[in-house]
């Protein structure tokens, strides 16, 4: 016979050293081109939620953190800071925070908050991207007798109230953003993420 030469041990062998080379090779090539769909870690911490302490935010203080390359500003206000808030109504472009695209729709409210006390914002100006100075004094010589604390962007002369809500009659078109966020304990909030995980 033909084949009373042939070493099956040894063909068997072959083929599956052949077998485990060729599925190497498969692989080798399909991951880098299966991660080069995968988002970076870069990407993912670009656009990842991020935890804000607030424990030792003062009444009156802000606190500033990052948020995809975004400025959020908490501001703790103080009983006179939110009793000021509806005292400021007429003067306001949009002082019940109609444009639905400036806030998340639990923070459609006077205060635009989850909790009255703390402001969370996106601290860009709605006009030209400026980012306005944080002003909290009362009665402010260059704002006027009537300024009960806010935010003042030096770029353009844009004003916002301590709610985030835009004067009439300034360059800025709308109110700051309110970023989608919520509260994870008493002292923690977490932004880029709301209740139904929006972002």
């Amino acid at each position: 016979m033909a084949n009373d030469g042939v070493d099956k041990g040894r063909r068997r062998f072959l083929i599956a050293a052949t077998s485990v080379v060729g599925g190497a090779g498969a692989v080798a090539v399909a991951v880098p081109f299966v991660s080069s769909m995968m988002p970076s870690a870069r990407a993912k911490a670009a656009g990842a939620p991020v935890e804000i302490d607030i424990s030792a935010v003062e009444p009156g203080q802000r606190l500033t953190a990052e948020w995809r390359g975004k400025p959020i500003w908490v501001v703790r206000r103080t009983e006179e800071m939110l009793n000021g808030l509806p005292t400021l109504d007429d003067q306001l472009g949009d002082p019940n925070s109609e444009v639905a695209s400036q806030q998340p729709s639990y923070a459609q409210n006077p205060t635009r908050a989850i909790k009255p006390e703390f402001a969370v914002l996106i601290g860009i100006c709605t006009h030209l991207g400026c980012s306005p100075t944080f002003r909290p004094e009362l009665a402010a010589a260059d704002l006027g007798a009537d300024w009960k604390g806010g935010f003042f962007c030096p770029c353009h002369g844009s004003r916002f109230d301590l709610a985030g809500r835009v004067y009439q009659g300034v360059p800025a078109p709308t109110n700051l953003v309110v970023p989608p966020h919520r509260y994870i304990g008493e002292s923690t909030i977490l932004i880029g993420e709301d209740q139904e995980g929006a972002a």
